[in-house]
């Protein structure tokens, strides 16, 4: 008992310590980098730790007493009955983007999520956590080429620059019933600050630039629902349907504009603030299957579903992005947002006390989804593979899991950006038996 507390200890502040010392989680400005972050809430990050990611995203259907899994609230109570459990998990973005025969590339660091699982009572137990539900990130800029318009006003340059992020902070509860029916329930609050400008300026000092820009600062309570139920087939593999549903979320807050000019002529500002009435997050649905053989092999698939088109997020001020379709200025709005997720775990011998490579478990996966808007009205898509693994660490079922993700997003017809990503992340799997009294003194 005593050992294991001490190792548990270790194992946090090494956590701690590495995630402290990364500067790209303390200096960096951007938790993502896409141009696509220019629309609404920025870019989603794909759900659940570094256990779910390195199997694609999967985890509606899974359940493991080794890992805390956050997709499903259901799968809380997966665990042993005194275990204390906890994940922290770092995520790494590496992107190339290519529009035409332009070329660029990215690298940001940041914390993906923190976790703590424990149990109530029996067969129930809680979990509660943070992580990122979006992320904004990006600047960019061109000269206006117009032959007419250099002629009469001189050189005209744009840009655009946007951070922040949506965080969201949630406490679940789950319970069993029967040995295989499990039912979740999931408090969910999101809060974040994402800031946008837009600038033109003009050679011609007789021509004043123009400068605006919005500051989201935005909160919303949901909550999401989850069951799971688990068939056995024979004595050692059985068969698991998950289903989730996650309410739309109204957001509250208030987003800045300002609006200013400076230059020779004149200096205007313009700065108002107000709500955010008819603007929520879509409601999400969720189902999933999954084959478990042992302590050996588990193989799942996941199919997810949200309706942004109603969200009011492509005609508020604020979320649209670029509102002109001219000058390289694009159009978005809202979409169907659909996913489709596949993933394995492979363990050789959990026990083997020869050789280590045996007792590492093995993951992999491959996705599809529809991002949650279009672009000048073409659909974007995102599909990719993972790979990942975790490294036990005695004792118990303490470990490191490291995912990796490579894939593409967008294309490059229509003048549009393709995004390809190499994507790492890492996170501490950390396990102790509390709550346990002692045999002898």
């Amino acid at each position: 008992m005593t050992m294991s507390r001490r190792t548990f200890s270790s194992i946090v502040l090494s956590a701690l310590l590495l995630a402290l010392s990364c500067p790209g989680v303390k200096a960096q400005t951007y938790g993502s980098y896409t141009p696509y972050s220019i629309f609404a809430v920025g870019d989603l990050a794909t759900p659940g730790t570094a256990y779910n990611k390195s199997m694609a995203g999967v985890g509606i259907a899974g359940r493991s007493n080794r890992f805390v899994n956050p997709v499903n609230p259901a799968a809380v109570t997966a665990r042993d009955s005194l275990a204390f459990m906890a994940d922290f998990s770092l995520f790494q973005d590496n992107k190339i983007f290519r529009q035409g025969d332009m070329h660029s590339a990215s690298n940001t660091m940041n914390m993906s999520d923190c976790i703590i699982s424990f149990p109530i009572w029996k067969s129930s137990a809680m979990m509660i956590g943070i992580q990122p539900y979006s992320d904004t990130g990006y600047g960019y800029g061109y000269n206006f080429t117009d032959p007419n318009v250099i002629g009469n006003v001189g050189n005209v340059t744009y840009a655009a620059a946007g951070k922040g992020g949506i965080f969201q902070a949630f406490a679940s509860a789950g319970v069993t019933f029967w040995r295989r029916l499990s039912l979740g329930v999931e408090g969910i609050y999101y809060f974040g600050k994402i800031e946008k400008t837009f600038v033109e300026n003009f050679s011609n000092s007789s021509y004043n630039g123009a400068s605006n820009g919005h500051i989201l600062r935005l909160t919303a309570p949901a909550f999401k629902v989850g069951l799971q139920y688990e068939q056995p087939l024979g004595t050692r593999s059985s068969v698991i349907l998950g289903a989730t549903y996650k309410s739309a979320a109204r957001l509250g807050g208030d987003v800045t504009s300002y609006r200013y000019s400076t230059g020779a002529a004149a200096t205007d500002t313009l700065y108002y603030k107000q709500g955010v009435p008819g603007v929520s997050l879509p409601s999400e649905k969720g189902a999933g299957i999954s084959y478990r053989y042992g302590d050996k092999l588990m193989i799942e698939v996941d199919y997810t579903r949200s309706d942004w088109t109603g969200t009011g997020i492509g005609t508020r001020e604020g979320f649209t992005g670029n509102l002109t379709g001219t000058a390289g200025r694009s159009v978005f709005a809202p979409a169907v947002s659909e996913s489709i997720r596949a993933g394995f775990e492979y363990v050789p011998n959990r026990n083997d006390i020869r050789y280590y490579y045996k007792k590492i478990a093995y993951r992999g996966g491959v996705y599809w989804k529809n991002e949650y808007y279009t672009l000048d009205i073409n659909k974007i898509n995102a599909y990719g593979i993972t790979l990942g693994a975790t490294l036990p660490v005695y004792p118990g079922y303490n470990g490191i899991t490291i995912g990796m993700d490579f894939g593409q997003r967008g294309s490059v017809k229509d003048n549009m950006i393709r995004e390809t990503y190499f994507n790492f992340s890492i996170g501490f799997n950390l396990f102790d038996i509390w709550f346990q009294k002692h045999q002898y003194q």
